[in-house]
């Protein structure tokens, strides 16, 4: 019996019940196959049985672990738009064909919003999808469902397809129009793979090694733990939480309620609605939540869930003093188990911290969501009377391991990790605007590549989309944490023989964290896939009265347009020190005048939303650095 590949997500839960292989989710008809590398083909079966297969001419042969995995090696293949098949047959004669194979390059694009946004919503996508008809172009769209541990499935069906508007439209903009240009310039068959989460932190899209080399053995026991013992996990996971508030602000209002100033809620509704309070016009911070019950023994002795619905974005739920639960979710309601021995004749204190990152924030379920369900089926309404404070404490409280958009490798595990070994030229990555004022980018980013290659591939190149321009514009130097994040990635990409940086200054909006440009992203992202020189800062060094800054992969010498450039600095060891310096272009260096002040680094772009103008001749932008001076 033949099974066609688009039946394969299907059959992945039947396998262990079945004799029949099945392989894993991204074989599907109409996969391209990634050229020059040897071909593993994994799937389960039943333990011991031993399987043969067919990859056009080729064959292969194993036999399954006692666990029921498998994989079959095929010798590597040039490209070849020529469709081939791929049979696997079991010991009782049962047959996997998945077929209309080509042979080509494979890019996996990962990332956030900015690569999840569209190619229907980006600057000239809508005409590009509509003429997009290419058999030689096949994409796969990656369902987004996360996971506490490493699966073999998807979320949901995948298939891959040719190029069309059905296909195309939802596809990554920045990722398609890539593949687009790399099947131009190549003539060669191109498989693009999208898995995007936006608003993701790359930590969820570590592997658990990575994770536990980053975050320490104690955080993953805790994400294992949460998916038994939810309770239990943020238990645990309390008291650095609370260690995080203590260090700033001196209290603990989880314990003692009264030392926080409360007035009234206006209603059970998102803050942007609590007209006349500083909610409406600026939902962003943390925002203590207060709601006090009244409790008989007997409902006491009871114990039961506390329900407080969807909260935007985070909560850390206490309930006397309790931490109860911990949830980073604004499509998720919140349901806490709280026992009996957490309650208590009398007044009972619920207290939640609301932590919001963007938009409206607050308590977004109608009133009649929030309750406390007793044990026995008594319910007392929590529709009303809450009270609230806001802090002063304006930066983010850790995460926890199973955070619903930083979990963990929660993103990798089922978004990722399904894909098993097949095999990719590299990956565009496209994220950080979720880990801004977050140290230590460039260490979770080293860890991604070294993850992510262990499964694609040890040659897979990493292609890094550096964080575009958005934000205020300011007069003067400035802190910015996208500056920062952008110089991390930077370093990550330097210390990578086989990584590239595309820097993206010149192709953001300053209002709007989405710009519908991405076509500019993906093109150059296709010329740094070719093995393009990308232009990269390299030494600042002290010559005389002036400092020479020299960079590598120039084409055609640095050009300033409309003037001399703009956007260095020449800094001492304070933010304060920093200054915007004189310079000028010479060949592939950047000369900037000295001042007679001290200087131990130079930076450029060093603010959310820089004005920059300094190109080589193709032309590409120079990208955000810092770098130390050398005398």
């Amino acid at each position: 019996m033949i099974r066609t590949g688009l039946a394969l997500a299907a059959l992945v839960t039947a396998g262990a019940a079945s004799a029949a292989p099945v392989l894993t989710p991204v074989w599907t008809d109409h996969a391209v196959i990634q050229r020059d590398r040897p071909v593993v083909v994994e799937g389960t079966a039943a333990p011991g049985e031993k399987l043969s297969a067919t990859l056009g001419s080729a064959t292969a042969s194993t036999t399954a672990t006692t666990g029921g995995s498998f994989a079959l090696h095929f010798p590597a293949r040039t490209a070849s738009a020529d469709p081939v098949t791929l049979t696997v047959t079991g010991a009782d004669g049962s047959k996997i064909a998945v077929s209309d194979l080509l042979v080509g390059d494979v890019w996996l694009c990962g990332g956030q919003s900015n690569m999840e946004f569209s190619v229907w919503s980006s600057a000239g996508g809508p005409l590009a999808a509509q003429h997009s008809g290419d058999d030689g172009l096949r994409l796969l769209m990656i369902p987004k469902v996360s996971a506490l541990t490493p699966q073999k499935e998807f979320g949901g069906k995948v298939a891959w397809a040719a190029a069309s508007l059905d296909s195309v439209k939802d596809f990554s903009g920045a990722c398609y129009f890539m593949a687009r240009q790399l099947r131009r310039d190549l003539g060669v068959p191109i498989g693009a793979i999208h898995s995007n989460w936006g608003g993701s932190q790359i930590r969820a899209w570590l592997t658990p090694e990575g994770g536990k080399a980053l975050y320490g053995p104690a955080a993953m026991t805790q994400l294992e733990q949460y998916a038994k013992d939810p309770l239990g996990a943020v238990t645990a996971f309390a008291p650095g939480w609370e260690k995080w508030w203590t260090d700033r602000t001196g209290g603990s209002p989880w314990a003692n309620p009264d030392e926080l100033d409360w007035q009234p809620v206006p209603k059970i509704a998102a803050w942007g609605e609590w007209t006349g309070t500083p909610l409406a016009s600026n939902g962003n911070g943390n925002v203590w939540m207060r709601r006090t019950v009244m409790l008989t023994p007997a409902q006491a002795k009871a114990g039961g869930t506390l329900n407080i619905g969807l909260v935007d974005d985070i909560d850390m739920t206490f309930v006397n003093g309790h931490p109860v639960g911990n949830t980073s979710s604004w499509s998720d309601e919140r349901h806490y188990r709280v026992p009996a021995s957490y309650l208590r004749a009398g007044a009972n204190e619920i207290m939640v911290l609301v932590t919001n990152s963007y938009g409206a924030g607050g308590f977004e379920s109608p009133p009649e969501r929030l309750s406390l369900d007793l044990a026995g089926g008594a319910s007392i309404s929590l529709g009303e009377g809450w009270r609230y404070a806001i802090s002063e404490i304006t930066d983010y409280p850790p995460r926890t391991p199973w955070d619903g958009i930083a979990g963990i490798g929660i993103m990798y595990n089922r978004m990722i990790a399904p894909l098993g070994h097949f095999a990719m030229a590299g990956t565009a990555w496209y994220q950080g605007e979720s880990d801004v004022g977050i140290p230590g980018y460039a260490e979770r980013l080293k860890a991604l590549f070294s993850g992510w290659r262990e499964q694609i591939g040890t040659g897979a190149k990493m292609l890094v989309v550096q964080l575009p321009n958005w934000g205020p514009t300011t007069e003067r130097p400035a802190a910015s944490g996208w500056a920062e994040i952008r110089n991390e990635e930077l370093r990550a990409v330097a210390a990578d023989a086989n990584a590239a940086l595309i820097a993206t200054l010149d192709l953001g909006e300053n209002d709007n964290l989405h710009p519908l440009d991405k076509l500019n992203v993906g093109l150059r992202l296709a010329m740094a896939a070719q093995g393009e020189p990308m232009p990269m800062p390299v030494s600042a060094r002290q010559a005389g009265g002036e400092i020479v800054v020299t960079f590598a992969g120039i084409e055609g010498g640095l050009h300033a347009w409309s003037g001399p450039p703009l956007g260095f600095e020449l800094c001492g060891e304070t933010q304060d020190s920093c200054r915007y310096a004189a310079a000028e272009v010479a060949g592939d260096a950047v000369v900037l005048a000295g001042d007679g002040k001290p200087v131990t680094r130079v930076r450029y772009a060093w603010i959310d939303s820089p004005v920059v103008n300094t190109y080589d001749a193709r032309p590409l932008p120079v990208p955000t650095f810092e770098l130390p001076l050398v005398k």
